[in-house]
């Protein structure tokens, strides 16, 4: 019998060890967990079980069904970062301002509602990060009290000045028609 060449025979050898490790390799990568859209920091631990519960107490749910665009909880729980569910929400990051949440109805709607654009992460269109540093707005907002003060008070000397104006014409109205008065009651007076 002829025997096969060292090559093909080490192929023929590993291939059955190269079919054993396929389905570890393709279990593996099942179980790698997509990333967490629409979940707030503080829940990312509530979602780190292979098996989740409802929030609702209704049911449970595998890791896998986790964001796949069907509802499994009444409470929209499996959801959070998609529309499937009515009463779902979805956290929005909103790196350097304030974080909320929205009504899962606004996820991938074309619309940008998060200030990160997180919100439109499949939708197609490109939303631009307009969150603002929560510290500038702190800084612009003192800037703009002092410009603010600044304005005020010129408008309280312009109010000054027309007051001090106003009162010395009073007081030359009143000086002036206190000197006619006492010239008529003196030409009165005045013998003839």
């Amino acid at each position: 019998m002829r025997t096969p060449p060292p090559s093909r025979r080490l192929v023929s050898a590993s291939a059955p060890a190269t079919l054993l490790l396929l389905p570890l390799l393709l279990a593996g990568a099942a179980d790698a967990a997509p990333p967490l859209v629409g979940v707030s920091p503080q829940d990312e631990a509530y979602f780190a079980p292979q098996v989740i519960a409802c929030r609702d107490g209704t049911g449970y749910f595998p890791r896998s069904r986790l964001n796949d665009g069907f509802c499994d909880c009444p409470d929209g729980t499996d959801e959070p970062g998609t529309s499937a569910c009515p009463e779902g929400k979805f956290y929005c990051r909103n790196t350097g301002d304030a974080p909320r949440f929205l009504f899962s109805s606004f996820v991938n709607d074309k619309i940008c509602d998060c200030c990160d654009g997180s919100d439109e992460y499949e939708s197609g269109i490109h939303c631009p990060n307009t969150c603002r540093n929560i510290n500038s707005i702190a800084e612009a907002k003192h800037t703009l009290d002092i410009d603010d003060l600044f304005q005020k008070l010129r408008g309280l000397r312009t109010a000054v000045f027309i007051e001090l104006g106003l009162v010395v014409f009073i007081f030359a109205f009143c000086f002036a028609r206190r000197r006619t008065r006492a010239r008529r009651r003196h030409y009165i007076l005045k013998p003839c």
